[in-house]
C-alpha cells in the first residue's frame, strides 16, 4: 500500500506540473482543501476512487495510469478538444450580442408596426438583465471565477428591479421607488454567499 502512495503521488505531482497548475489551483477545482493536494503528493494519504477518477478526467489519462509507475505503453484516453480562452470570449460575446440582436428587432419591429407606442425603447432596458443572465450562464461554464459571478448577480438584481420600476413608472404611472429597498438585504445575502467556501478536507 506505501509503495501505491508513493506512486499515486508521484503520478498527481508530475501531471499537476505538467498542467502548470498550483497545489492551490488543483485543489480549487477538485472542491478540496490544498492541504489535501499536499497530502496526497507527499504520500500520506491517498484520495478516494471518485476522487482519483475526477483527477483522471481532469488530467485527461485513465485511472490506471494514476495507479502505475511505468507508463511507457500507456495508450491515451480519447482527448476532448479544448476551447481556447479566446473562443471562449467570442462565444460568451456572440451569446450576449444575440440579445441585442433581438432587442433590436422588437424595437425595429415596434415603431414600424405601431408608431404610436411609447417607451419602444424599454427593450434595450429589459435586454440589460437578460445579457447579465448569459453573461452568468457562461461563466458558470467555463469557471472564469467565483468573484466576476456574483458581480454579475448583484448587477442582474439591480437591473431587475430598475426594469420593475421603469414599467410601473411609465406604462402604469406609479411611482415604486421602495422597490429599489428590495436590493439592499438582497445585495447583503450575495455579499454573505460569495464569502462562503466548501472545500473539503482529508485526514
Amino acid at each position: 500500500m506505501q509503495d501505491l502512495k508513493i506512486i499515486i503521488s508521484k503520478n498527481i505531482t508530475a501531471l499537476r506540473k505538467k498542467q502548470k497548475l498550483t497545489q492551490a489551483e488543483l485543489a480549487e477545482r477538485l472542491n478540496y482543501s490544498d492541504k489535501a493536494v499536499s497530502k496526497w503528493e507527499r504520500g500520506e494519504s491517498v484520495p478516494d476512487i471518485a476522487v482519483l477518477k475526477t483527477i483522471a478526467e481532469l488530467f485527461e489519462v485513465s485511472v490506471d495510469y494514476l495507479l502505475t509507475e511505468d507508463h511507457s505503453d500507456y495508450i491515451p484516453v480519447h482527448k476532448k478538444v479544448p476551447i481556447s480562452k479566446r473562443n471562449r470570449n467570442l462565444i460568451t460575446l456572440l451569446s450576449a450580442s444575440l440579445v441585442w440582436f433581438l432587442a433590436t428587432a422588437v424595437f425595429s419591429f415596434t415603431i414600424t408596426v405601431a408608431p404610436d407606442f411609447r417607451h419602444e425603447w424599454m427593450c434595450f432596458i429589459y435586454a440589460i438583465p437578460c445579457t447579465l443572465v448569459v453573461l452568468l450562464i457562461f461563466n458558470c461554464i467555463w469557471g472564469h471565477g467565483k468573484r466576476l459571478r456574483f458581480m454579475y448577480i448583484s448587477f442582474i438584481i439591480w437591473s431587475v428591479l430598475l426594469c420593475a420600476y421603469l414599467t410601473c413608472l411609465l406604462y402604469f404611472s406609479f411611482n415604486f421607488w421602495a422597490l429599489f429597498i428590495i436590493g439592499i438585504p438582497s445585495q447583503f445575502i450575495v455579499i454573505l454567499w460569495s464569502g462562503l467556501k466548501f472545500k473539503k478536507e482529508v485526514k
